[in-house]
């Protein structure tokens, strides 16, 4: 993560005197200390290939370990959490925000069939506290290591004015590596393929501009309420932080011959998997195959939320497919079980036909 604090500050035009960095605003102290206090949370990511530590203007990682690939491929990806960090701000809590950023970025390099390499940071604060920057750290270092990757730089930038004294945003950007004949995508997807569906946890981090308009704006719930479905606050629920499914998808390749991965993220389970679906196929998935969580349920009755808004915003239960044979979907299901993963066969691969678009969802949902 952030190994300096900068900032374009406005300071005193040249040759007056009088106004310092510290006066409009910015920490330069505040930041040394947040990156003492993260350090011992970078340091637990570390693979064998990353050289240096903290304090370097660039982060390095021994390109030489790809040598025992044939045809290395690069796979790379960046994302945020989008306002999911306002429930964090809201609540302080700064720790589980991490697993998020992380989940986001290594869960779209996982899907061509990457190993996760490392990742770099950016958290954007209106003023460093130290603890929150290292809090946010942390858990950004715990996503790593669930991960398998490594956390080899970043940034923390204070920008006073811009941002409110308690307001912050992260992103972050990865990178992984797959052999080029084992790249998993469309090309390998045949009619009769069997589409495996993996839970979510939750909400992941995509919808919460429409979820917190619903149940914060519209209803005006508190974070604090305890909402009985959940049996915990409705903050608790919306800040279960994102599955991070990038070490079981690797273990799924080694067992399975995998065809093709989908993350669920924004824009829902079925045009995310209809971008790897081929232009003559179609994916057809069953409603009927699970419950989707009670907190689904509560922004669609809340807000009067259409099923088809719902399911074109939230992942609505579903954080991630895999697309296998049909007759190696009991080992794949097998396996994902031995790691304490939920999923079941959701659907199968089609011809197209007179279908416009390359994957829909059918039936109604189960009830839990």
């Amino acid at each position: 993560m952030s190994e300096t604090t900068e900032t374009p500050g406005t300071v005193g035009a040249a040759g007056t005197t009088g106004a310092s960095y510290a006066a409009a605003g910015v920490d330069i102290e505040a930041g040394d200390r947040a990156v003492e206090l993260m350090k011992e949370w970078v340091k637990k990511t570390q693979r064998p290939e990353v050289l240096g530590g903290l304090g370097g203007f660039a982060g390095l990682f021994d390109a030489s370990a790809l040598k025992r690939y044939e045809r290395p491929l690069l796979a790379s990806a960046t994302d945020g959490v989008g306002t999911k960090v306002d429930i964090a701000r809201q609540l302080g809590v700064y720790d589980t925000i991490g697993h998020d950023l992380v989940a986001m970025v290594m869960d779209d390099i996982v899907v061509c069939g990457a190993e996760p390499l490392f990742m770099t940071d950016y958290i954007c604060v209106g003023k460093v506290h130290p603890e929150r920057v290292a809090a946010i750290v942390k858990g950004i270092a715990e996503g790593c290591v669930l991960a398998g990757c490594a956390l080899v730089g970043g940034e923390t930038a204070e920008h006073p004015g811009l941002l409110g004294p308690d307001d912050f945003d992260v992103a972050g950007a990865g990178t992984g590596v797959v052999e080029a004949d084992r790249l998993l995508g469309a090309d390998r997807i045949r009619t009769g393929d069997a589409v495996i569906a993996m839970a979510a946890s939750g909400l992941h981090s995509n919808g919460y501009s429409l979820v917190r308009h619903v149940l914060l704006n519209q209803a005006g719930l508190s974070l604090d309420a305890h909402i009985e479905e959940f049996g915990h606050t409705l903050g608790e629920e919306l800040l279960v932080p994102t599955k991070i499914y990038s070490l079981d998808c690797l273990a799924l390749t080694r067992t399975t011959d995998v065809h093709a991965y989908s993350h669920i993220t924004g824009g829902g389970l079925a045009a995310n998997l209809a971008r790897v679906i081929p232009d003559t196929l179609h994916a057809t998935v069953d409603r009927s195959t699970w419950a989707p969580a009670p907190i689904f349920d509560l922004v669609g009755k809340t807000g009067s939320v259409e099923r088809l808004e719902l399911e074109k915003t939230l992942n609505m239960g579903v954080g991630m497919i895999a697309i296998v044979p049909q007759d190696a979907a009991d080992t794949a299901l097998t396996t994902l079980a031995d790691r304490g993963v939920e999923a079941w066969v959701a659907g199968e691969i089609t011809d197209r036909g007179n279908h416009q678009t390359g994957a829909a969802l059918t039936g109604t949902y189960a009830t839990s």
